[in-house]
C-alpha cells in the first residue's frame, strides 16, 4: 500500500490508501478525497477527469476510465486510429463518498455513482444513480437501497446514528 498518497498538489491525503500494484494512467486528472482505500490490481484511466469522494473504497480488479475506445474500433476496423473516431466515448466520472465498489466492475465514462452506494462485484456501470443506490449487473441497474440494510444495523447499535448522520444528510 502508499500512504500516505500524494494528490495532485503534492500534499498527502489524510487516511488515503493505493495499492501499489494499481495502475493509474494519467494521474493529473484523478481527484481522491480523504479516507479513500483503492485495493489491489486496478486500473484507473483519469484523462478526462475521475473524482473519488470521501470514505470509498474501491476493491480490488476494477476499472475506471474516463474514455472507452470499444465502439470505435468495431466501426472502422483495420482503419481505427485513435480518438478523433466516430464512437470513441470521453467524460468524467464521480464516485460519491462512502461508495463502495465491488470486485471485478468496470466504470464507464460519463458516471456518476450518489454517496452511499455500493456497486456489486462483476457489474459494468455507465450513467447516472441515485444517492444510497445498490447497483449491479451488466449492464448495472439499481436493485436496492442501501439506508433499508443500514437502518436495520442502525436499530440494533444505536451509537452508530451519529455517525452515519454526518456524512448521509449533507
Amino acid at each position: 500500500m502508499i500512504s500516505p498518497f500524494f494528490g495532485r498538489d503534492g500534499k498527502p491525503i489524510l487516511r488515503t490508501r493505493v495499492s501499489n500494484s494499481t495502475f493509474i494512467d494519467q494521474i493529473q486528472g484523478l481527484d481522491l478525497a480523504e479516507h479513500v482505500y483503492i485495493g489491489h490490481h486496478n486500473f484507473i484511466e483519469a484523462s478526462h477527469g475521475i473524482h473519488i469522494e470521501e470514505g470509498c473504497q474501491i476493491t480490488s480488479f476494477i476499472s475506471i476510465t474516463s474514455h472507452s475506445s470499444h465502439q470505435s474500433i468495431r466501426l472502422y476496423g483495420k482503419a481505427y486510429a485513435g480518438k478523433e473516431m466516430i464512437g470513441y466515448i470521453t467524460g468524467s466520472v464521480h464516485i460519491g463518498k462512502y461508495t463502495f465498489i465491488g470486485p471485478h466492475s468496470t466504470i464507464m465514462p460519463n458516471t456518476k455513482i450518489g454517496k452511499g452506494s455500493i456497486v456489486a462485484a462483476y457489474s459494468y456501470v455507465q450513467g447516472e444513480f441515485p444517492d444510497f443506490a445498490i447497483i449491479a449487473g451488466n449492464p448495472a441497474v439499481v436493485i436496492g437501497d442501501t439506508r433499508e440494510r443500514d437502518q436495520s444495523v442502525i436499530a440494533q447499535h444505536p451509537e452508530l446514528k451519529k455517525y452515519y448522520d454526518e456524512w448521509s444528510n449533507d
